[in-house]
């Protein structure tokens, strides 16, 4: 996509939310759907690849494919767990464009994105494993103008953790540090237990319409 349409969304800009795919297999994941379906902030929902990416993992090993083949079909993963998610609450759209997200923002729905047609050929990501759906939605926060971005997890992190910290750990790629860091993105990682938060940064209560912001810049985790 012309980066001269993708400068034509509104401001303010959307909050990214990457909903990882691993909610699928421990059950948060309806509770995390209902949540999201309240929100009144502009949203875009990043879905993880979760059991789907596995299963191209498994096949990689077993009919040694390459890396490049294995990132296309990871991101195809995305777009089944994409809709599986649609499929779980209708208040969810497939996007693959900025056009399309706005469209759908205009209807009062929620954009999923469906990321294979933006991703195709963007330069700035590798085509392999180094990058996941976490490095993918900093990504498109990049892209969008977004500052905030918000990575729904099955794991909970330190407060003090950096972006490069939790790379280091296994709890997001190195791509999504990286771009984190030059984006100047403020993020947060949303763990177990922390269903309360998501609801206050989507503007999922009544009370709490318009979101809070997050601050923390520069891969610094937003407090």
């Amino acid at each position: 996509m012309a980066e001269e349409q993708i400068q034509k969304v509104k401001v303010p800009p959307p909050l990214i939310v990457k909903v990882g795919g691993s909610l699928v297999d421990n059950d948060r994941i309806g509770g995390a759907l209902d949540i999201v379906a309240r929100a009144s902030r502009r949203l875009v929902i990043v879905p993880g690849g979760g059991l789907f990416a596995d299963t191209v993992r498994r096949a990689q090993s077993d009919y040694q494919f390459s890396d490049e083949a294995a990132h296309r079909m990871a991101i195809l993963a995305m777009h089944q767990t994409a809709e599986l998610l649609m499929d779980l609450q209708p208040r969810l759209m497939g996007a693959d464009s900025v056009a399309s997200m706005r469209a759908i923002w205009r209807k009062g729905k929620i954009p999923v994105w469906l990321p294979h047609k933006m991703c195709d050929g963007d330069n700035e990501i590798p085509a392999d494993w180094s990058i996941t759906s976490d490095g993918l939605a900093a990504r498109l926060a990049e892209r969008l103008r977004c500052s905030d971005i918000v990575l729904v997890k099955s794991r909970n992190v330190a407060e003090s953790a950096s972006a490069f910290d939790l790379a280091r750990d296994g709890v997001v790629d190195a791509i999504f540090a990286a771009i984190a860091t030059r984006a100047n993105l403020n993020w947060l990682v949303i763990g177990p237990g922390e269903e309360v938060k998501l609801a206050q940064l989507l503007g999922s209560t009544r009370s709490d319409a318009g979101g809070s912001p997050l601050v923390g810049r520069a891969g610094a985790r937003s407090r």
